[in-house]
């Protein structure tokens, strides 16, 4: 199977595209190069592999949650726009 010029420039004028018919002639070509690469995929005989839901082996990693050294109220509100009692004054951002 290979793909013709006409229906490049069907796929082309679907997606909105303005190619010139050097690029048209070069994107005919790409796409039956990947039609072959395709087809040789298609190709391998995967009947003795059993299928799996990831290419790698995945596993959660998880930290033990142990609370270190917290950073004094003085010094997080030091660059701080605005603060009022000990506090960050954001605009508000929901309207009632």
């Amino acid at each position: 199977m290979s793909i013709s010029l006409d229906e490049v420039r069907h796929v082309a004028r679907l997606a909105r595209l303005e190619l010139e018919e050097a690029e048209i002639f070069s994107l005919q070509t790409e796409l039956n190069a990947l039609i072959g690469h395709f087809q040789d995929i298609q190709g391998i005989d995967v009947t003795n592999l059993s299928p799996t839901s990831h290419a790698v082996a995945m596993r959660n990693v998880w930290a033990d949650d142990v609370p270190g050294a917290t950073l004094p109220r003085d010094r997080a509100l030091r660059n701080s726009a605005l603060q009022r009692a000990g506090l960050f004054v954001v605009p508000q951002i929901i309207e009632d």
